[in-house]
């Protein structure tokens, strides 16, 4: 929630060029809005943030454009996966939200917006979620070499990708990324996030606090499955740390929070990918050099690196996915894959917000 990702991206067949990246800073006084949305947050409230969010994907759009010299005539869809503030797919009722008008974007823009991508795989059975995968297995499968995609953000996910031709892709959040500590670390030093983890790295993981945050039925249960801020927050750490026997330091905390993503991560992979024999890493966790050292240690038998090494800005990754899934709507192409998500089959994912005003009907 720190910022917007934006990829202009050119996909001509089976070749992909990312044309321009930047991120958007989204300021500290909306960050504090986005994150205290709850289940009783007013709905007046709630639409609010939806319009203002709309603006500022539309004003993120006009500037990628605008920096990657062309104009929004030349950009045939824009991707916007929008900002998720709930996602319950295990509810009576399963359920996901995300924000960000896309009317407000294609007309902002006048370039026809897809949106709304998760509901469709929920409304066929699925979780709604990962939905990067099948953009993984088009973009990074290797029949020589079988790998995890590990996309660690806010929560942290892998997607499998074997060499075998009749095996299956398969993909699911493995737990907490970044999102406890990038909260642990706001509480008490104020930041956005632990840069390269040198807070964590100044404490020691405290063994017993790890052995109670791992007691966690998520953990346990069997794939597909995904998971979110509804679950992992401070008020999920916070029960936890009641229930520990000693007041443990804010920086111990860190280490041990660290170590729980780390070690979760691990658990996963050595279950669902113990064949694979390498992880390419994205998201906002790459960054974290204390992670990624921890990662290499817990798997010394695989080659553990950045996607920058296979042609893809670990940054950009899912921005750069979510306008594959665009491109995967308008060519009426499914979206998913029912062995991540759980989805009954697979299905369209996303709304198409053609864009259109009467300025351009004159004009044509």
């Amino acid at each position: 929630m720190d910022a917007i990702d934006a990829s202009l991206v050119r996909i001509v067949e089976d070749e992909l060029e990312v044309i321009q990246y930047q991120q958007t800073p989204i300021s500290k006084n909306l960050q504090l809005k986005l994150r205290s949305v709850n289940t009783t947050t007013p709905l007046d409230e709630i639409s609010e943030l939806d319009v203002i969010m709309g603006n500022l994907f539309a004003e993120a759009a006009l500037q990628i454009i605008e920096t990657g010299n062309l104009s929004p005539e030349d950009i045939n869809t824009i991707g916007s996966h929008g900002q998720t503030i709930l996602h319950l797919p295990h509810e009576s009722h399963p359920r996901t939200l995300q924000i960000g008008d896309p009317n407000i974007i294609a007309y902002q823009t006048g370039v026809t917006t897809v949106a709304d991508f998760r509901r469709m795989d929920i409304a066929a059975g699925g979780e709604g979620a990962p939905l990067a995968p099948v953009f993984h297995q088009w973009f990074f499968k290797n029949e020589e070499s079988g790998r995890v995609i590990l996309n660690i953000g806010g929560l942290a996910n892998i997607t499998i990708l074997p060499t075998s031709k009749n095996a299956g892709i398969t993909g699911f959040d493995t737990g907490p990324g970044n999102t406890l500590m990038d909260d642990w670390v706001q509480r008490h030093l104020s930041h956005d996030f632990d840069r390269d983890g040198q807070w964590a790295k100044s404490g020691q993981c405290h063994q017993q606090l790890l052995s109670t945050l791992l007691d966690e039925s998520y953990f346990e249960t069997v794939p597909p499955k995904s998971t979110g801020k509804d679950f992992f927050n401070l008020q999920w750490l916070d029960k936890k740390l009641s229930q520990s026997s000693k007041n443990i330091a804010p920086h111990d905390v860190q280490a041990t929070l660290l170590e729980l993503s780390a070690v979760t991560i691990r658990d996963a992979i050595q279950s669902y990918a113990a064949d694979c024999n390498e992880i390419l890493v994205c998201g906002g966790g790459v960054h974290n050099k204390v992670m990624m050292n921890r990662l290499r240690e817990l798997h010394p038998a695989m080659d553990i690196c950045s996607t920058e090494k296979h042609g893809l800005n670990p940054d950009a990754v899912e921005a750069v996915a979510f306008a594959w899934l665009a491109k995967c709507r308008m060519e009426m192409q499914p979206g998913n894959l029912t062995s991540v998500t759980g989805a009954d089959e697979q299905v369209l994912l996303g709304a198409i917000y053609q864009a259109y005003s009467t300025r351009q009907a004159l004009n044509n």
